[in-house]
């Protein structure tokens, strides 16, 4: 007669040396994989590489130099080539048109610099690599801010030096220091400001075409606007529309202004950073409280 005896308990299997043994504690290890806390400066390496990689970019930069560069010169080679009075004119002013001309290539790079990767579904990847989206979006601005003013910048120091030595012995004056500087850094920033505008228009908006459309409208449609104003009784607002158009601003810039009164001096820049400082501190809120 057999008897049934009870299985031996078996002892609990060896746990790997990276695991813990049922009860027990995790002793020493460290993972190959390096952990390292982010911050800022990831954020602003991988949009670096994002911008500099796409082909908008180049194209858009490129026609930016080639419209303020180009427009310049030939403003300041026909006015040489004239018998017109330069008096007391500022040379520089003629980089004017190259750069009004010039700002929808920044609006465009500033809005795709955002809408785009809500077209094609890359922000999820973005966010998801980077999930602090005020990070990201703080990035994203300050690296579109900096090559905008770069490229602005050498495009039109470049452009004022020419027609300064063009026009010199021609009547023009010679342009003071503070002058130099309203005329190349101060416009720079300005259009820097005016696309770092544009991409946080892109983040709100989401849609590139739209985007663009509404800048390009807030650049030109007030100055067209005020031109077919006739009416007297809306000369105070064909004035406010004249001063603070988007072209008026700028041309403060060149001691040019269209109207005699309105912003002047470095105003222009002052107005601009209002605006988009309010216009982040909305894209911002917006990014927080939606879905990508």
């Amino acid at each position: 007669m057999s008897t049934h005896q009870p299985p031996m308990p078996q002892a609990p299997a060896a746990a790997p040396d990276w695991q813990a043994a049922p009860g027990g504690t995790y002793s020493g290890y460290s993972s190959p994989i390096p952990i390292v806390r982010t911050h800022l400066g990831h954020a602003l390496a991988s949009e670096w590489t994002k911008i500099k990689s796409v082909r908008s970019t180049m194209w858009t930069l490129g026609v930016f130099i080639l419209l303020v560069v180009g427009i310049g010169l030939l403003a300041g080679v026909a006015v040489r080539s004239s018998s017109s009075d330069l008096s007391g004119q500022n040379p520089l002013s003629l980089g004017f048109f190259g750069l009004l001309l010039g700002n929808m290539c920044i609006i465009t790079l500033g809005v795709l610099t955002t809408a785009s990767e809500y077209g094609t579904g890359m922000i999820r990847t973005t966010m998801t690599a980077c999930p602090s989206r005020g990070r990201v979006l703080a990035a994203k601005a300050i690296v579109f801010f900096a090559l905008a003013f770069v490229v602005t910048l050498a495009a039109a120091s470049f452009v004022a030096m020419i027609q300064a030595s063009l026009l010199e012995g021609h009547g023009a004056r010679t342009p003071s220091t503070g002058e130099w500087l309203k005329g190349t850094v101060g416009v720079s920033l300005y259009v820097a400001l005016l696309g770092l505008l544009s991409l946080l228009v892109g983040s709100i908006i989401r849609h590139s075409a739209g985007a663009i459309t509404i800048m390009i409208a807030a650049v030109l449609a007030p100055l067209v606007i005020a031109m077919f104003m006739f009416a007297s009784s809306m000369e105070k607002i064909r004035q406010v529309l004249f001063e603070y158009s988007i072209p008026n601003q700028m041309s403060v810039f060149y001691a040019n202004s269209l109207s005699d009164s309105g912003p002047s001096g470095w105003d222009p820049l002052w107005i601009m950073l209002g605006v988009t400082a309010a216009a982040f501190a909305g894209a911002y809120a917006l990014l927080q409280s939606r879905d990508v």
